[in-house]
């Protein structure tokens, strides 16, 4: 009787879908490693032994843990991208109040927040994570938001107005000191966006 069985794939080879599985549950990993852990105390050899996989694995679908970090960081902070895209949602002179409403969108959600704070407590304690931070907000959200102002000294304006946010980012949501930490965001809200706005588009 003939054996009309498919052929057995090799143990050391992988299906596309799987590697891709793969490399999505060692990223999720990271992501939660990075937030709980933060950037120092997180280590490649961690982050395989939470996603079930050998380190060399780990090197080979992202390579340093600088490089994980940036990759875990992209994902994580890509809501606050949209940020470059909200310059572009309306009148330019009522800019500062839709960015300033969606940033304190994204740190009062729990969901988007504990991300946020991993990457930010990250970048203030390890020059790596800064690195990597400030690459990608420069690259992607401060310079497209700049490109849109169609203004003199954009890229400044634009790194003025992300300052204010981030500053207040930090006083509230890291620091946590008061009365900033407890006050309405509405109430900030009304407060930053007219300093957001003069930022952008202030002569």
């Amino acid at each position: 009787m003939t054996d009309t069985a498919a052929p057995r794939r090799g143990r050391g080879r992988r299906t596309r879908s799987e590697a891709a599985d793969t490399r999505a549950r060692i990223l999720a990993v990271a992501r939660e490693e990075f937030s709980e852990r933060g950037y120092e105390k997180t280590s490649v050899r961690g982050i395989a032994k939470a996603a079930g996989v050998d380190s060399a694995l780990v090197h080979h679908y992202f390579g340093t843990k600088e490089q994980i970090f940036e990759a875990a960081v992209e994902v994580a902070f890509a809501p606050a991208f949209q940020a470059r895209d909200i310059v572009l949602d309306g009148p330019l002179d009522s800019a500062g109040e839709r960015l300033t409403r969606m940033i304190f969108g994204l740190w009062e959600n729990p969901v988007t927040r504990a991300p946020l704070l991993a990457i930010v407590r990250s970048a203030v304690n390890n020059d790596s994570a800064a690195a990597v931070f400030r690459k990608l907000v420069a690259a992607q959200l401060l310079r497209r938001i700049a490109e849109q102002l169609d203004l003199p000294d954009a890229e400044l304006r634009a790194d003025l107005a992300a300052a204010q946010l981030v500053g207040i980012a930090m006083m509230r949501y890291v620091i946590k000191i008061e009365p900033i930490a407890s006050a309405d965001p509405e109430r900030l809200i009304a407060r930053l966006a007219p300093v957001v706005q003069g930022h952008l588009t202030s002569p």
